[in-house]
This record gives structure tokens, sequence and C-alpha cells, in this order.
């Protein structure tokens, strides 16, 4: 039997809808389909543990596997199984759980797991025909579903802490003892307060690992100093979008940019920033700067509708990056952050880099 969480149905719900729907519908910034532009499918390519498949859309889909046709199905087939599977996902409270009628479909299109076997991060690749080129490209998408718990842009790790050092004030040991058994809900805030009443000040020193420093200062030599202003921005306000911190780290412009023409230098590097991590950059690993297989996402919505955003098109990409991200609060224990701490006699603050989708 087939067991799976929301987010793994809902690959399996993309292969059957985007099938039945024959068309890849472009996605803008607040997820609405984009007028006018629609590329229609030519092929759906998965790779399976017992080999490659290939999904070619006619007047039926053909199932061809090794060059070979395997089989035909009806269009309105994978319409109906989506529209099923969509109402299964919906209705379902269980944390995983299988679907026995789609399972037996599944098997007869030669389609035996539910995420495609895949070392990058692309979970389907699809041929389209673009009509402003007359190209056919293969784009690969990694598929985010709304129907789940809202997903992860960045996770959080030892990896993207940012550390600041406390600089103005002496605290003695029960003092700082006294700061970190702060335990409110917003805790972090609290302690950073407490140390801002003793007129402390926090100036960023560096991250936490040297990798991850690198990776943003090949992306742009400034993104570790401005995305240090956004964690702290975030941690000592009430404010979480990504939208709002880089509009308010704007408008303080802690780096001194030369505004005088209205240059808008920290949304357009946070858009790069963004943009490489959603297409391959990890904290704790080089970064080359060379994207993986998948060059965007496809978004399920929770009315069922599917939408693209590539590195295609990407201003679009970067713009729904952008308006649908925000920073969040992960475990301070686990991974270390959110308490002055002592170090050859000068105090320090580590703040931790969370990114996660707003649905």
């Amino acid at each position: 039997m087939i067991t799976g969480n929301k987010g793994e149905w809902s690959e399996i719900y993309t292969l059957f809808k985007l099938l039945g729907d024959k068309q890849l519908f472009l996605g803008n910034k607040e997820i609405e389909k984009l007028e006018g532009i629609v590329y229609p499918i030519l092929r759906v390519l998965r790779t399976e543990s017992n080999g490659d498949f290939e999904y070619s859309i006619q007047d039926e889909i053909i199932l061809i596997s090794g060059g070979e046709e395997v089989l035909k199905i009806e269009i309105s087939e994978f319409k109906q199984k989506a529209k099923f599977l969509l109402e299964k996902i919906k209705e379902n409270k269980e944390r995983t759980f299988s679907v026995p009628e789609i399972e037996e479909f599944m098997q007869s299109i030669n389609c035996i797991s539910l995420k495609a076997s895949s070392t990058a991060k692309t979970d389907i690749t699809i041929v389209v025909h673009d009509q402003r080129t007359n190209q056919q490209p293969t784009l690969g998408f990694s598929i985010k579903s709304q129907l789940g718990s809202p997903s992860t842009l960045l996770n959080a790790g030892k990896t993207t802490n940012f550390i600041f050092k406390i600089s103005n004030t002496k605290f003695t040991s029960s003092q700082i003892e006294d700061i970190n058994s702060i335990s409110s809900r917003s805790k972090i805030m609290d302690r950073i307060n407490a140390v801002l009443d003793s007129n402390g000040q926090f100036d960023f020193v560096k991250t936490e690992k040297q990798v991850f420093s690198n990776n943003l200062i090949l992306i742009d030599s400034k993104l570790p100093e401005i995305l240090s202003q956004i964690v702290y921005e975030f941690y000592s306000s009430k404010k979480s979008s990504i939208l709002d911190l880089v509009e308010n780290t704007n408008s303080k412009n802690p780096l001194n940019f030369n505004v005088s023409n209205e240059h808008k230098f920290y949304e357009y590097k946070i858009k790069r920033f963004l943009t490489d991590i959603a297409l391959g950059m990890m904290p704790s690993k080089v970064w080359t700067g060379q994207y993986d297989a998948t060059g965007g996402y496809l978004i399920v919505k929770e009315n069922g509708d599917v939408l693209c955003y590539h590195i295609y098109n990407r201003n679009e990409f970067e713009n729904y990056l952008f308006n649908n991200t925000k920073l969040d609060t992960a475990s301070s224990s686990r991974h270390d952050f959110g308490s002055v701490y002592e170090e050859n006699g000068e105090l320090y603050f580590k703040l931790n880099l969370q990114i996660r989708f707003v649905k």
C-alpha cells in the first residue's frame, strides 16, 4: 500500500492535473493566473525505480517507455482522477494516508511511487511549446503544495546563525543569567530589549559558518550585512514578511547606499538571494551558482489550480518568492541561538535565519 502526506500526494495530483489540463498556467506574485499566457504541454517525463517514462499528450495520453508505446489512456480519465484525488487530499486529517482507488490507477500507468526518483530537487519535468519563441524547452520543477502546511524555503540550522557583538555595556554573570532566563512567548525579542535597555548595542560580526558567508558573498558582496540587518529587524520587531522587513531595512538604509535616485538595492539583492536558495543554494555546501536541474516551482493551490513559476520567466519567479515568504523562528535550543554568551572577555548574541512560505 502506498501512503504519503498531503505534500507527497500533491505530486501525483499535479501529474494527473497537468495531463488532464494539457497546458501549464503561469502565476503572478499574488499566486493568481497570469491572463493570456499558457504553455501547451507536449510531454511529461518521470523517472521511476523501474525505468524512465514519458507521458506524451496527443488526442489521448500515450505512455512511452524505452522509445516504445506502452499504452493509451483517455485524457478525461486523468481529469476525473485529479478531481477525486484533490477531494481525498483536502478531506484527510491524518499525517499520512493512502488512497486505494488512486493507487490502482497509478499501477496501471506505471506510476509506482509518490515521489519521482530523482537526486536533484526536480519533482516533475515538462516539455512545453513556447508560442512566443516557437521553441520546446524542457523545464524542471519542484512541487510546492498549499494543501498541507506551509513549506520552508530555507531550513534553520547552526549553519544559518548570525553572530552579533554586544558593545557599549557590561554585564555581570548573574545579569547574563537573568537575561537568558527570560522565557516569555517572545523571549528572543525580550532578551534583545533587555540588552538595549542597558544601553547595549548589537553589531554584526559574521555568520557562524564560513561556507554560508562565502555563499552569500558569491551572490552579492554585501549580502551577509544586509541579511544580518533583516534578521535583526525580524527578532526585534513585530514584522515577519520578507516584503515588510526589506521595506523597513530600505527606509533605514543601514549600509548607506546612495539612494538619491531611488535604486532598490535591498529588494534587488534579496530577490537574487531567494532565487538562488529556491534553485539549489544550501548554507552548508559550497555554492557554485549552478542551478539544480529544477528551474522553478509548480504551486498547487487550495482550489486545485496548478501555477507555474520558472527561471524561464525570471521576473514573475522572483516576485512570487519575494511576496510570499516570511522569516520564522526555529528552535533556539536546537540551533543554539538567542542567548547572551561571553568569549574572550567580549559579549555576543546569535540570531538564526529560517525562511518559510506564507501559505
